[in-house]
């Protein structure tokens, strides 16, 4: 059972890391040749690609003048520590142990706009790039269909290594999109977070953020390998809906 979640725009590179161990991108020659591309943009141009203020265009310009490989534990960070995003914050990875990391390092993989695929223990540069940017890299297809051959193989390969072979589909909409779930070899689940409100349940955008992450962080602490065995899933209140779930996507309430 693979897990995926979507990255975060707020970083943090300045809390020290207590992690031992790293690992390095997969795919970083591919990040290498968008970054080279990316820096061809301006600031005022980045404002627009990516619809930000000047002041995140600027930072954004600033990070891509910066980024370098070789990666190493003085100019980058584990992926796991570096997002602080509503997910991550749901996740609370921060105390995680070693053996929860190593869990997670197996079964967790966060898609990414410029690094493709990663695992909680690839170390990452500051950036900002989100899969749904209307950016194509040297004229060519965007971002979609920069990665998703390679996402959707990256995938395939981890579900071979796992006895049951399920997907839990914990990303946004924007970064599932880079996935092709018709080529993948093996099942697909999607939990859903309501709330309930003014006499019915509904999704709330920040609220259904940080429940994905608290359900990595149910996975991961519980060791779960079995798909049906994330039904049990408990935290902050929630539980899952028989009435409002489906085969492919399982409802949680609270």
């Amino acid at each position: 059972m693979i897990i995926v979640i979507s990255p975060a725009k707020k970083l943090d590179f300045k809390t020290k890391s207590k992690v031992k161990k790293h690992t390095v991108p997969g795919f970083l020659d591919k990040s290498a040749e968008l970054m080279e591309d990316l820096r061809q943009f301006a600031p005022t141009d980045l404002a627009v690609l990516m619809n930000v203020s000047d002041d995140i265009a600027n930072l954004t310009f600033e990070r891509h003048s910066q980024w370098k490989t070789p990666f190493d534990k003085e100019n980058a960070r584990p992926a796991i520590h570096a997002f602080r995003g509503d997910v991550y914050r749901g996740m609370s990875a921060d105390d995680f142990s070693d053996e929860d990391l190593k869990f997670a390092q197996d079964h967790l993989r966060i898609l990414s706009g410029l690094y493709g695929v990663l695992r909680p223990l690839d170390l990452i540069q500051p950036y900002r790039l989100e899969m749904g940017t209307k950016f194509k890299p040297f004229g060519g297809k965007d971002l979609y269909g920069f990665w998703t051959e390679t996402i959707t193989s990256a995938i395939n390969t981890e579900l071979q290594k796992h006895k049951e072979k399920v997907l839990v589909n914990l990303a946004s909409q924007e970064y599932f999109r880079a996935v092709n779930e018709n080529n993948l070899g093996g099942k697909v689940v999607t939990p859903v977070f309501m709330e309930y409100r003014n006499d019915q349940y509904k999704v709330v955008g920040i609220l259904a953020k940080k429940a994905r992450g608290m359900m990595c962080r149910f996975i991961i602490r519980n060791r779960l390998k079995k798909a049906e065995e994330i039904k049990l899933f408990n935290l902050g209140g929630y539980s899952l809906d028989d009435n409002l779930s489906s085969e492919k996507e399982w409802v949680f309430t609270r």
